[in-house]
């Protein structure tokens, strides 16, 4: 698939229920940074990603995760400018221990990038040109963490990815 405009991606995780600091860093990085072409939420809560599509009019691509009962392999893949992007939870490749099975599982699908949750620790690193991304949590960061967002910029064949702190 080939793009002649950039992608510009919002990526959330671990909302748990609380919306109000997902849908206000929607509306103050699609005015003062760019416009938001799609949504990613990497799980907990499924029907959080389903009520910020319907607040904000924009597609969103979600997976379930653990605390909405998924106990089995389970990613969604989408099409970028710069090529596929997987998203998951990361509870069922054991995300809190390394990213191993991630790197496999991206690899064995020729994606380009990883998004996933489930730490709460924001994460934006490549290894084995698979760039990793979690967004960490909005509402409940942990590991010393602040409440953080990610913001994907994908154009043809580029990907770029920054953590943006609350």
């Amino acid at each position: 698939m080939c793009y002649n405009i950039p992608m510009n991606i919002l990526v959330l995780s671990d909302t748990h229920g609380e919306l109000d600091r997902a849908l206000e860093m929607y509306e103050r990085i699609s005015t003062s940074i760019c416009k938001i072409d799609r949504i990613i939420h990497c799980g907990d809560f499924i029907k959080d990603a389903h009520e910020i599509e319907a607040q904000t009019g924009i597609p969103v691509s979600c997976v379930q995760g653990n605390c909405d009962g998924c106990n089995k392999e389970n990613f969604e893949i989408i099409d970028s400018p710069a090529g596929k992007i997987m998203i998951t939870h990361g509870h069922m490749e054991n995300v809190k221990f390394s990213l191993m099975n991630l790197k496999y599982l991206a690899m064995q699908h020729k994606c380009v990038a990883v998004c996933f949750g489930h730490t709460h620790v924001p994460v934006n690193e490549v290894s084995s040109g698979i760039r990793f991304i979690n967004p960490g949590s909005l509402t409940n960061p942990r590991g010393g963490s602040k409440s953080s967002c990610a913001l994907i910029i994908s154009e043809d064949k580029k990907l770029a990815a920054t953590i943006i702190e609350y």
